[in-house]
């Protein structure tokens, strides 16, 4: 089977990427898939955006729209960017317990979207119940796990797995993900 060979770029301007986050993991693992997926470097800032959703959004519905209404109100923030991006983590429950996970969403300056998903881990009982009792997933975690402001850091997926896996790695690959019609823009 062939394969289409890897997008090089080699142009020297550098293309802006906004996240709808001041988050620092957001930021920083958004300029890592990037940067990784084009094989060129990117100028990644972030913003304060409103995600239009409850602090810990329930769902991939829910989560979904947090991430879309990140990216397209860093785009009415900030319209000179090139991309936008909009992180958006979200809990669900199913017969075996409670799970986390995060959807992406990605818009360039022509309008074009596309969207992915993390994988899904499951919480343990005590962060499941301050999360039904209406805490944060981040805030639950660092109460449980007596951290500090986990979420901008390895984060409950980072906890969980004992620092094998940490936030920033665990949304690059749901970005680049999220990037596959901007890499094969002949087939999407």
């Amino acid at each position: 089977m062939n394969f289409p060979k890897r997008v090089n770029f080699q142009d020297t301007e550098r293309q802006l990427i906004i996240v709808g986050s001041k988050n620092p993991v957001k930021i920083s693992c958004t300029e890592d898939a990037f940067s990784e997926a084009f094989s060129r470097p990117f100028l990644v800032n972030g913003v304060n955006t409103s995600s239009g959703v409850p602090d810990q959004p329930k769902g991939d519905k829910e989560t979904l729209l947090g991430a879309k209404n990140r990216a397209e109100n860093s785009r009415k923030t900030f319209p000179e960017a090139d991309y936008w991006v909009g992180i958006e983590g979200g809990v669900d429950e199913d017969e075996h317990g409670m799970f986390a996970f995060a959807w992406i969403y990605i818009e360039d300056k022509d309008k074009k979207t596309s969207q992915a998903k993390t994988g899904v881990f499951y919480l343990p009982e005590k962060v499941r119940s301050l999360v039904n009792k209406g805490v944060e997933l981040g805030k639950a975690d660092d109460e449980v796990f007596d951290q500090d402001n986990s979420k901008q850091q390895g984060g409950s997926v980072g906890i969980l797995t004992h620092g094998v896996l940490d936030r920033k790695a665990y949304y690059s690959q749901a970005i680049i993900l999220a990037l596959i019609p901007y890499l094969n823009k002949n087939l999407f």
